[in-house]
């Protein structure tokens, strides 16, 4: 009965509810072959698969939370950095609309460039090559 009187209770609720129906169509959309389905006939093989569809989520989640901070920590006006403050707070960084999972990737060191302005990690122990 709580739900039904408390309308900020029932909104706070509502509001978990997409996040988590949103996080189903991510992942429907990351496994968007073949009815979302496995394939494969053999347990460490779904589980190869099923490994290799959270690590491309986590990848775009990742990814994401990179674009957003730094796009945050580069604005300077406060009006425009509350808007997008506004939507993360409301929404998720599961998103995945920007990325196109049915193309093709080129990995190879000609296009792999850092669009982010990443630097590894510095790491004193290894030496170069």
């Amino acid at each position: 009965m709580k739900y039904c009187d408390d309308l900020q209770l029932g909104q706070a609720i509502e509001k978990q509810l997409n996040k988590g129906e949103n996080s189903n169509k991510f992942s429907k959309a990351v496994s968007f072959g073949h009815s979302h389905e496995f394939l494969q006939g053999e347990k460490e093989d779904q589980e190869i698969a099923e490994a290799c569809r959270r690590l491309i989520k986590n990848a775009i989640t990742c990814w994401n939370y990179l674009y957003l901070s730094r796009r945050l920590a580069e604005e300077k006006n406060e009006e425009r950095r509350a808007v997008p403050i506004e939507a993360i707070r409301n929404g998720s960084v599961a998103t995945w609309a920007h990325f196109n999972l049915h193309g093709e990737f080129d990995f190879s060191d000609e296009r792999m460039v850092d669009s982010m302005g990443l630097t590894p990690p510095k790491n004193p122990g290894l030496k170069p090559g």
